[in-house]
């Protein structure tokens, strides 16, 4: 099956669209945009710099994805924004091409849904599964692991991590790196407890969830700096869950972590 173009949609020469794609009305895609096949631009949407789009992907109107970074060092090199398959772009997102200074390639992973408004900057990285509610914002540099759930209106600081299967609240300003499974909330940001309810939903048996409670109460409350109780755990503990953690922890970073209150 070719791909299906509106008379009113623009593209330009030099542009691969595969078949099975759709491009509805007035959408504009730039000569080096790649669409594979299945991905759907429902109408007005601006594809724009080196940007591939995964199979069976979705992007709804207003919509714009590729544009040079929100930068000032940006001096026009050749950079990248690489989406995955089946992600689902809601309304008046954007998504920013990478810089020099970054690595040039901004990533976005499967399976992900982006509502309304929501902005991914240069060079952030975003694995499967996340969902950024309506009008939740990365700024450069971040880094988004696996199936964590950002809440309507929060920002994420410039080079954060926030680790798998982390929850953030509505309205909150992250500053610094969330463990895997953390539940973070409040103005600006604060580290509450786990996301319980996320690791249920995702059948984690009742043994590593026990764990990791324990693990938090240590991180919390143990002697030593935030490291260094990191450190004691992992040499006592089993748990898959918990060693997750430990790694993230005391993995390279460009930021300090949120601590449990």
């Amino acid at each position: 099956m070719s791909a299906r173009i509106h008379p009113s949609a623009i593209i330009e020469n030099g542009a691969q669209i595969a078949q099975g794609a759709t491009i509805g009305p007035f959408c504009t895609v730039g000569p080096n945009v790649k669409l594979a096949a299945g991905v759907e631009l429902k109408s007005h949407v601006v594809v724009a710099g080196h940007t591939s789009i995964g199979e069976d992907t979705v992007v709804f109107p207003f919509a714009t994805l590729g544009e040079i970074p929100q930068d000032l060092k940006f001096a026009g090199e050749e950079t990248r924004l690489d989406i995955g398959a089946r992600n689902r772009i809601r309304e008046g997102v954007t998504m920013n091409t990478g810089t020099e200074g970054g690595g040039g390639v901004t990533r976005v992973g499967d399976d992900n849904l982006f509502m309304t408004g929501a902005h991914v900057g240069h060079d952030a990285v975003v694995g499967n599964g996340v969902i950024m509610a309506n009008q939740a914002a990365l700024a450069g540099h971040c880094i988004i692991e696996d199936k964590v759930i950002i809440g309507g209106l929060a920002g994420i600081h410039q080079y954060v991590r926030v680790g798998r299967g982390a929850i953030i609240g509505a309205v909150t300003m992250v500053t610094n790196d969330v463990i895997p499974y953390g539940l973070v909330q409040a103005p600006r940001g604060e580290l509450d407890g786990l996301n319980y309810v996320g690791l249920k939903r995702a059948g984690v048996a009742r043994a590593d969830i026990t764990a990791l409670r324990a693990a938090y109460q240590m991180l919390r409350q143990g002697d030593g700096a935030f490291q260094d109780r990191a450190r004691r755990l992992s040499d006592e503990t089993d748990s898959v869950y918990v060693r997750e953690v430990v790694d993230f922890i005391l993995g390279a970073s460009d930021r300090s972590f949120l601590t449990p209150r």
